[in-house]
């Protein structure tokens, strides 16, 4: 009997073993010190992962030769209803236009955003939005600065060739559910891959990156007063921060030091950047994206019927840096 139950319990500590081991990720690993020693500041990678991931991304376009019509008439003058570029040349009106067609939608060609038999109308309905993509363009490039640098940002880096960026939201109010005492779900534990296949709020994003509530975990004093933070609130925010997390493709202590994530004090200057990304995302969702609710066609909401609407994936696409870093704007400074 002794030995039988010895038995099973090698084979059960082996199964689980054997279990375990599927979880883990096959070496070799990098790992880079990015704060004090003895903080656990480490940003820990796979080159092998890396590399694939890459390999997956699709090229950084060529950009096309410049405009050589250095002033000469503007677009405004020649063509009927620019609103938005106006001030260019003819010359770097269709050069932006050409790298547009490009970034966002190359197989569908011009027709996309234009009535080909009357390039002035305002339709489809593609070119009203394209028209607010580039007030936000521009907005994001002059005003935005504290977190995109000089980098700045084009169409490409959100779009990547594609007419519809692949990492956009909708408000998420879970799939059909049981009643009655199975239907005490709250938003959670779904294990969804918005939250990194976790147990946390499903929908990190409503309230948070669509209008201006507050992101808390604890009380900001000893011994507080009055409500603060609930657990469904402190929980929603560590659901966005793993979304962050996987959209910059980056572990938490990229910006916080684990000792106290609250200290701006011993955080790194990378938290600073993602501040001003927050606010900026909100800014966008608020101002331009929720502007469009009544442009885009049944077909292109949500199924509660809101907007699709940014995140920091949208750029960043699980990249520290959209594009690793690369910028586009030098050579379209147009958009700034």
């Amino acid at each position: 009997m002794k030995l039988t139950l010895t038995l099973l319990g090698i084979v059960v500590a082996s199964l689980l073993g054997i279990a375990m081991m599927t979880t883990w990720e096959r070496p070799p690993m990098d790992s880079t010190q990015l704060g004090f020693r003895g903080t656990g500041m480490v940003e820990i990678t796979n080159p092998r992962l890396d590399a694939k991931a890459a390999a997956m991304r699709p090229a950084i376009p060529e950009p096309l030769p410049p405009a050589d019509d250095e002033g000469g008439p503007r677009a405004g003058e020649i063509y009927e209803n620019v609103q938005v570029l106006g001030d260019l040349t003819e010359g770097q009106f269709i050069r932006l236009m050409s790298a547009m067609t490009e970034w966002v939608a190359p197989q569908e060609g011009c027709g996309y955003c234009h009535n080909l038999e009357n390039l002035a109308e305002d339709a489809p309905y593609t070119k009203i939005v394209a028209r607010r993509m580039l007030q936000m363009n521009r907005h994001i490039n002059n005003d935005w600065t504290d977190h995109v640098r000089e980098t700045g940002v084009t169409c490409y880096t959100c779009h990547l060739g594609k007419p519809v960026p692949a990492n956009i939201w909708f408000r998420n109010e879970g799939p059909p559910q049981a009643r009655g005492m199975a239907a005490g779900r709250d938003g959670q534990n779904l294990a969804s891959p918005t939250v990194g296949l976790t147990s946390l709020p499903y929908d990190p994003f409503s309230g948070l990156l669509d209008y201006a509530n507050r992101i808390r975990v604890v009380g900001a004093s000893a011994l507080p007063q009055g409500p603060g933070a609930s657990i469904r609130q402190t929980e929603t925010t560590y659901g966005l921060m793993i979304h962050m997390s996987e959209a910059l493709g980056v572990n938490c202590t990229f910006c916080h030091n684990a000792q106290s994530f609250t200290t701006w004090s011993t955080s790194r200057p990378q938290r600073v950047t993602a501040f001003h990304g927050i606010a900026m995302v909100r800014d966008l969702n608020m101002q331009y994206l929720q502007s469009l609710q009544d442009v885009f066609p049944a077909e292109r909401l949500g199924p509660t019927g809101d907007v699709a609407k940014i995140n920091c994936a949208t750029c960043h696409a699980g990249q520290n840096k959209p594009l690793g870093g690369v910028s586009l704007l030098k050579d379209y400074p147009e958009l700034n």
